[in-house]
């Protein structure tokens, strides 16, 4: 991937995602996991210790392989038994419905083809799964989005194929997951072409009327 992919951007993002309010973002949007969860974009492990004793065992997965001594440290010091596994998103090497959760969080801006991987989502979703995501994508101010269509193609160089313009929402419903739940907030501290944040539940079946 390159010095700057392999050895300088993954300590930045590491850095970076780290602080207070990425930890507090994360623990708020990691609150109703529970059961059986897949992580998708494990990256270096900084969920980890946000998820609630509800969950019962983790998979993780991500194609990349960052930072492994930090990420051991933080599989050590986790109680939850995980599972570990290199593989893309756009193709997931598990069975139809089997997990209660499925995570993402600052994920889909970067997989190539992401209504290809929310697709697999709904697909290993159990039909009474929720889909929990925290990801940064297209603004709602046109002004903002045009910014962000001008830069996208410095963002992907500098973020290693991040995308500062996806409309996260859209993709989830193309994928066929149905949106219950949807917050969109500005991330204060960063500019506005990177902190336009969608949080939110969906699941792989539609709620039946009452």
């Amino acid at each position: 991937m390159g010095f700057y992919a392999d050895h300088v951007f993954p300590y930045l993002m590491d850095w970076t995602m780290g602080t207070r309010r990425f930890r507090e973002l994360r623990q708020q949007s990691l609150a109703a996991a529970k059961g059986s969860v897949l992580e998708i974009g494990f990256g270096t492990g900084l969920n980890l210790p946000h998820y609630p004793a509800t969950v019962t065992d983790l998979t993780v997965i991500d194609p990349a392989v960052l930072l492994p001594k930090k990420v051991l440290t933080r599989l050590a010091a986790t109680s939850i038994p995980i599972h570990v596994t290199h593989v893309n998103a756009e193709r997931l090497p598990f069975e139809n419905c089997l997990f209660d959760c499925v995570v993402s969080t600052w994920t889909l801006c970067t997989i190539p083809n992401a209504v290809a991987a929310l697709r697999e989502v709904r697909r290993v979703l159990k039909p009474d799964g929720a889909y929990l995501f925290l990801e940064h994508g297209r603004s709602d101010d046109a002004g903002v989005a045009a910014w962000q269509d001008r830069l996208n193609p410095l963002q992907q160089k500098l973020g290693c194929g991040c995308n500062l313009n996806r409309p996260i929402d859209a993709l989830v419903r193309k994928a066929g997951l149905h949106v219950h739940h949807l917050e969109r907030f500005v991330f204060s501290g960063v500019p506005r072409i990177v902190g336009e944040m969608y949080r939110g539940t969906a699941t792989a079946a539609r709620a039946e009327s009452a």
